[in-house]
């Protein structure tokens, strides 16, 4: 199995995880220490940004140029990537965990973009506030479980990601796209099945589920999960029961709710309610 960038840290004898946060989708928040040792980080699975809290010096990438760290440098390292580094002093670092197709998925619905204009780019040791800025809030969410702010800063990040304007073959149009969220929004209380979209954009299933997956970076049905969740999330600020707003979200019933909340946000719809009301 292909191994994520805390896979790899676990196995350094000095590096300790030292506070967590699940954000739900496999996004995920942790902050670690370290103070000595050689890590190399051979094809990752997903996407790691990282953000230097404390020290820094002393942690060097050899395999460009053992360029050397500081508080607030910011490293992106891209799926896949290799990097090689040493470390010979104390420093503390945020790192921001994210799956490929749900950071593409989250661009594309955050930017109303192509989600195969994400570009995600390999960084090391730059200055970058509008990545910072919501890393820094990430890591203050970690260690207060606070998971209203560390939704708020992974949207501001994907804000924040650059993209890119070459011209694109094959996909879905931006209008067929707002068609389909359209009949999806109308829907959501209701069974929705992939002959319906596929209807809507006047396309076969085969090619509609293959077009839409290249375009927004997921599966039809992961994206409308998604959007049934983030229906319920707006639900839960009222007083309706559970069982009202699986229903009315287009889940089957109240357990189908919590199981694809939790899976979508790292937390159950109840535990979700009680974060908004003391928020």
């Amino acid at each position: 199995m292909q191994q994520r960038v805390p896979d790899f840290l676990a196995q350094a004898p000095d590096a300790h995880p030292i506070a967590g946060l699940d954000l739900g989708r496999g996004f995920k928040v942790a902050i670690w220490e370290n103070s000595s040792g050689h890590i190399t980080y051979d094809g990752p699975q997903g996407h790691t940004f990282s953000l230097y809290l404390k020290g820094g010096g002393g942690t060097k990438r050899l395999d460009a140029g053992a360029v050397a760290g500081f508080p607030g440098a910011i490293c992106v390292m891209p799926e896949g990537h290799r990097s090689e580094w040493h470390i010979t002093a104390p420093f503390r670092f945020v790192h921001l965990y994210a799956p490929d197709d749900h950071l593409r998925a989250g661009f594309a619905r955050m930017t109303h973009r192509d989600a195969r204009r994400l570009s995600v780019r390999e960084a090391t040791f730059v200055t970058s506030p509008t990545l910072a800025a919501p890393l820094l809030h990430m890591a203050h969410a970690a260690q207060t479980g606070d998971i209203l702010l560390a939704d708020s800063a992974l949207v501001e990040l994907l804000g924040h990601l650059p993209n890119e304007t070459a011209p694109l073959s094959g996909g879905l149009a931006p209008r067929t796209l707002r068609q389909c969220d359209e009949w999806i929004a109308a829907h959501l209380d209701q069974t929705i099945r992939l002959a319906d979209l596929a209807r809507v954009a006047d396309l076969s299933e085969f090619h509609f589920h293959r077009m839409f997956r290249r375009t927004r970076g997921v599966s039809p049905h992961k994206w409308i999960m998604s959007r049934r969740v983030d229906h319920a999330k707006a639900r839960l600020t009222g007083t309706d029961s559970l069982s009202t707003i699986a229903q009315d979200c287009g889940f089957s019933c109240q357990s189908h709710l919590s199981r694809v909340f939790r899976a979508e946000t790292g937390l159950t719809p109840g535990a979700y309610r009680k974060l908004l009301r003391l928020a």
